[in-house]
């Protein structure tokens, strides 16, 4: 389909010679290259893009930006289509498919909502539909429904995303005039320079402005910055790029846009992830829409959109256009119109206006009406006319039009600011919110400071950049750089004009401010009669600002609004407050290439391999592959391989991996004070050398976790927590370390990877343990049950831990994981002659079930409370101090004598296995619905044993000894089972196998450590510990976030303001670890020896760089 008129013959940033076909709600048009969606919309004619929220009244493109609230769009088809994209900020593609995201009536009620909109005013959800009460949940699923906008793709998306850290000493967000001067002067000073601009062609609204500067056109002033800033290597040019979050310490998230769909392979979106040592916001400002009646219609626009359609794509939007303003700065749009050979009318609601622009409009002959403003638009599916009246009162006056332009005065885009807490503060000379006085490195220049003249953005960008690029390290060589000047003339005052009263008082005015969620004048006034004098609380109750525009066109005004509702004035009523994303980012780039299995990452032990050669049939336990058992051959089933790997721990030796259970390294002057805390049992008297059994509770009394801790030295533990529950209570103790506690020296770190742990268990692991290990006594009384001994095993460093989660003799061997491998090797190799056998989770769980051992996640809930389980022991303990959870035992509802409880179930058929999960009841043909009494939380048929038995919460349980309960099934069966104590065999732990001497197995010694040494460092940050620290490793620690410090054999990366990672050469770290210990004898610091836990890369190439800046943080 051939463009319309609206298309001018001549003049754009369109390539005519390349036409682009695309659809829209299903019909054919066509564009340029170089459109946008929505400026080729307009040039075929395209008056309704779409239906607003509540009323479901036709909306037409109103901006031309990211204000944009009405022409919202999914773009793409399938898997492919991209939900709730802006119109304009949609670059146009041959074949592209594009649908409105709110399309046909209402999105609430349909065409009841226009009928009887009058009965859905501001808050209307929280009035209505409450009665009758039985009726909410119909009326709930519908507004849900309704809410939001568009809906989220299926099936995977085809498009790739990327993820890139960058650093710069000066990152300039906006490539205006003040923007582009802030980048000269830094960049001229020396400093590596980031410019960030959303717009494919970077310049801002200097790109096709009239003025001249410096002698030359706007345009080639700006070729000719941009050409300098690209010949500088230390600069980097984000065009089509959205700066959409301000953190902290400058971190700034930035989201750039490649063509959609463009079938290169080449990702749709990149995340940078830039940090920045000082951020110059020259953001700009968005003009302000007038609120009048019936300013919603299709054909009601912005004044500067209209400019931009006009100058930037060849589109005239209509034929006659009147334009409402109360600022010189609209002038140019009409100066613009009346040069196309189109009509236009300016209704000025200022009584004088003797600025240069409207001066150039009366010697142009533009009809001019001074002292009026725009009281209604009329119209249906577009405008046909509006009607004027003289400011004050008069007669109104109707006037012809197909399209009105509005402006306000203009909006600074203070939402990055704003980001960082400082709140906006108002301004009556600039008859707008400025950004307040900025964080320490954060600068404003430009039309965010309130500027309107090019000149004065020019040179606030130069001083200010200049000022930047010192404070980030850099002297500028031009103490005083060559200021431009330009030809521009002084404009006249603005007045203050954000709604014009409706005619018709009473009426239902249609007074629109939100333009995406139809909140009218009224509603906001409403809000204030009903008491929401707070701006936020007002912003909630109306839903101002709440759509995907956030209110970027409206809450200025709405602000107003409220203020007068009030009667007060804009600075005491003040504005709501920005939060991240200043524009949406989608779930893709956020995620980049991490999808799939590196979204989740599979983790493996070091002995994974060993296990795969060796028939183990695996089971997920959190993200870790952990053996489920060993089929030995193709024919033995898994109840077949659990009977002879329960025989060989219960009569031989047996051995299971543990690598996978959580471990935390705790260090601290405070260490046992903060364990007693969390724990509900005492560490503080726990000697160094020993373990301890504990139990972690929540706030409420019930169990988070539970396991063995380790006192390794003075101020040292090592805590153990379940294979899944490792991040859950890593998460939770820094939590109450940071937030709660801080005042406690103390240090946490994962080592859950660095360590590969190989439970040795049986009558005969000692014996075994022995052949492989030479330097640790293993007697019965030199090695206690909860001892700890640290030692060499295969001729590797180890730590063995005398701890059963069997009831047997058992033995845990941790050794680094670089050398886990090795040691499961030659502990298999050691006990060959017993018949050694690997173990899976199927047999930990029969051989700790059989002793009455719980598994937090499997016989708990989240409701269950240690007495509950049966270990009441393990509270308090003569702890007289208080710890997490401890007052909420006392509670009643944890006192109740029914309260589910642990015990143990006999099934009366001893063939009979009862099913995990399954419900308990006291009769064997109840009547239904049935009681519960409880259920089965673990079942197993025991080899020791000779039948099988199961564990049971229920309730009153321990009172309800010898009782037979019954479990009916879903085949309709019943298994009636006896309660017994949960304790089904006794632990023999300290037994002796007998045997006192072994000969010791003959090893490969272990070859020369290859891998670097690495420590984790962490301390106070006190100049006396950076002392002591730097002169132990020749080298200052590094200071700014995501830095290395190096010197000729010692690199030192920055992980956090108090914890850093030393990466020094192979085998030093034993001695490194000793120096800066004694160094820092102080009890702030704690040094973890994490070897063992890290990998080396090499990259090399000219794009190692480039590589590195997709995964790594640091400054490359």
């Amino acid at each position: 389909m051939a463009d319309t008129t609206r298309r001018l013959p001549e003049g754009g940033a369109i390539d005519r010679s390349r036409p682009l076909a695309f659809t829209f709600n299903g019909r054919a048009l066509t564009g340029y290259e170089g459109d946008t969606l929505a400026s080729a919309l307009l040039a075929n004619g395209v008056d309704v893009v779409g239906s607003s929220f509540k009323y479901g009244r036709p909306r037409g493109i109103v901006g031309f930006g990211v204000e944009e609230p009405n022409a919202i769009v999914h773009v793409g088809e399938g898997s492919a289509r991209t939900p709730n994209l802006r119109a304009t900020t949609v670059e146009l593609e041959d074949g592209m498919v594009a649908t409105s995201a709110a399309r046909g009536p209402g999105a609430v009620t349909g065409a009841l909502a226009r009928t009887f909109g009058r009965l859905l005013p501001a808050g209307f959800y929280y009035k209505t539909f409450m009665r009758p009460q039985g009726l909410w949940g119909f009326w709930e699923e519908r507004l849900r429904a309704a809410a939001g906008l568009g809906d989220v793709p299926e099936g995977p998306d085809p498009d790739t995303y990327e993820r890139r850290h960058g650093h710069a000493d000066v990152l300039v967000v906006g490539a205006g005039p003040a923007g582009l001067a802030a980048a000269l002067a830094a960049s001229r000073a020396g400093a590596r320079v980031m410019l960030v601009d959303e717009n494919t062609a970077i310049g801002g609204a200097e790109r096709f402005s009239p003025v001249a500067v410096g002698g030359e056109s706007a345009g080639e002033w700006r070729r000719r910055a941009l050409a300098e800033l690209a010949d500088n290597p230390d600069v980097t040019l984000l065009p089509h790029a959205t700066a959409f979050g301000l953190y902290d310490h400058n971190f700034v998230g930035i989201l750039e846009r490649s063509t959609h769909g463009n079938g290169t392979g080449a990702p749709r979106q990149r995340l940078h992830q830039v940090r920045a040592r000082q951020v110059m916001l020259a953001c700009g400002a968005i003009e302000r829409p007038i609120v009048f009646a019936g300013n919603d219609l299709p054909g009601v626009m912005l004044a500067s959109a209209v400019s931009a359609y006009t100058t930037r794509h060849a589109v005239a939007p209509g034929e006659r256009l009147v334009l409402f303003t109360s600022n010189d700065s609209a002038y140019e749009t009409a100066l613009i119109w009346h040069r196309i050979g189109r009509e236009v009318t300016v209704v000025d609601a200022r009584p004088v206006a003797d600025g240069a622009r409207p001066g150039e409009a009366r010697a142009a002959g533009i009809d001019i009406r001074l002292s009026h403003v725009v009281q209604e638009a009329h119209g249906r599916r577009r405008v046909m006319g509006v009607e004027i009246a003289p400011v004050g009162g008069g007669e109104p006056e109707r006037l012809d039009c197909d399209l009105v332009a509005s402006s306000g005065g203009w909006n600074p885009l203070v939402h990055l600011s704003a980001q960082t807490g400082v709140r906006p503060v108002w301004s009556e000379a600039a008859l707008a919110f400025l950004p307040g006085s900025p964080r320490s490195g954060v600068h404003h220049a430009g039309a965010i400071n309130g500027h309107t003249s090019t000149l004065a953005c020019l040179r606030e960008g130069f001083r200010v950049g200049s000022e930047a690029a010192r404070l980030a390290g850099f002297e500028s060589a031009q103490a005083a750089p060559d200021l431009p000047t330009t030809d521009e003339q002084p404009s006249a005052p603005g007045e203050a004009l954000f709604v014009v009263p409706h005619p018709r008082p009473g009426r239902d005015s249609r007074q629109f401010v939100d333009l995406q969620l139809d909140v009218t004048v009224a509603d906001i006034e409403l809000a204030a009669r009903e008491g929401y004098r707070s701006v936020e609380h007002a912003k909630r109750y109306t839903a101002l600002g709440f759509g995907t525009d956030q209110g970027k066109l409206g809450n200025v005004n709405g602000v107003a609004i409220l203020a007068s509702a009030l009667g007060q004035g804009i600075e005491e009523t003040g504005t709501t407050m920005f939060r991240p994303p200043y524009t949406p980012v989608t779930f893709g780039a956020v995620a980049g290439r991490d999808v799939g299995e590196l979204f989740d990452p599979v983790r493996r032990t070091p002995m994974h391999e060993w296990h795969e050669a060796h028939g183990a049939v695996w089971e997920d336990v959190g993200r870790w592959k952990r053996p489920r058992y060993y089929a030995r051959g193709a024919g033995e089933s898994m109840d077949e391989a659990v009977r002879r790997e329960c025989l060989a721990a219960r009569g031989g030796v047996a051995m299971l991996d543990a690598s996978t259970l959580g471990k935390i390294d705790v260090q601290g002057a405070d260490a046992a004070r903060f364990l007693d805390r969390v724990y509900s049992n005492g560490f503080r008297r726990l000697a160094a050398g020993r373990c301890r059994y504990g139990l972690m509770l929540r706030e409420d009394g019930t169990i988070l976790d539970d396991g063995v801790t380790v006192r390794v030295a003075e101020n040292r533990y090592l805590v153990h927590t379940t294979t899944g529950n490792a991040e859950a209570v890593l998460s939770w103790l820094e939590l109450w370390r940071q937030t709660e506690w801080p005042e406690l020296n103390v240090h946490l770190t994962s080592v859950t990877d660095h360590w590969a742990t190989a439970a040795v268990v049986g009558p005969k692991s000692r014996t075994v343990l022995r052949r492989v290990c030479t330097d640790i006594d293993l007697s019965p009384d030199a090695f206690r049950f909860m001892d700890y001994r640290a030692g060499h095993v295969a001729g590797v460093p180890a730590r063995v831990y005398r701890i059963s989660f069997s009831g047997e003799l058992s033995f845990e061997v941790n050794v680094a994981a670089q050398h886990g491998a090795r040691v499961w090797k030659a502990l298999m190799a050691a006990g060959e002659d017993f018949g050694i056998t690997p173990y899976g989770t199927e047999t930990m769980h029969v051989l700790r079930a059989e002793m009455g051992f719980i598994i937090v996640g499997q016989d708990t809930d989240g409701s269950m409370t240690p007495d509950d389980m049966g270990l009441a022991g393990l509270v308090r303990q003569g702890k007289p101090w208080g710890f997490l959870g401890d007052r909420s035992l006392s509670l009643p509802e944890h006192q109740r004598p029914d309260r589910p409880q642990l015990v143990g179930l006999a099934p009366l058929n001893q063939a009979a296995v009862l099913p995990e999960g399954a419900q308990l009841v006291t009769e064997l043909r109840p009547k239904l619905p049935a009681k519960m009494h409880g259920h089965v939380t673990s079942s197993h048929l025991s080899a020791a044993l000779g039948h099988s038995f199961a564990l049971a919460m229920v309730k009153g349980g321990r009172e309800r000894m010898g009782e037979t309960l019954y479990s009916p099934q879903a085949d309709g069966s019943v298994i009636p089972a006896r309660v017994v104590p949960s304790v089904f065999l006794k632990p023999v732990v300290d037994a002796d196998e007998g045997e006192t001497a072994a000969e010791s197995l003959a090893l490969e010694p272990p070859g020369e450590a290859t891998a670097p040494a690495m420590l984790n460092l962490q301390g106070d940050g006190t100049d006396e510990f950076r002392q002591a620290a730097s002169e132990v490793l020749h080298v200052a620690l590094p200071e700014d976030p995501c830095t290395t410090a190096r010197n000729a054999s010692i690199a030192i990366h920055w992980l956090a303001p108090d914890e850093w990672l030393i990466v020094a050469p192979p085998g030093e770290e034993a001695e490194l670890e000793r120096r800066l210990r004694e160094a820092t004898t102080g009890p702030s610091a704690a040094i973890t020896d994490v070897t063992g836990a890290h990998i080396l890369l090499r990259l090399s190439g000219p794009q190692a760089r480039e590589a590195l800046a997709s995964a790594a943080p640091y400054d490359l």
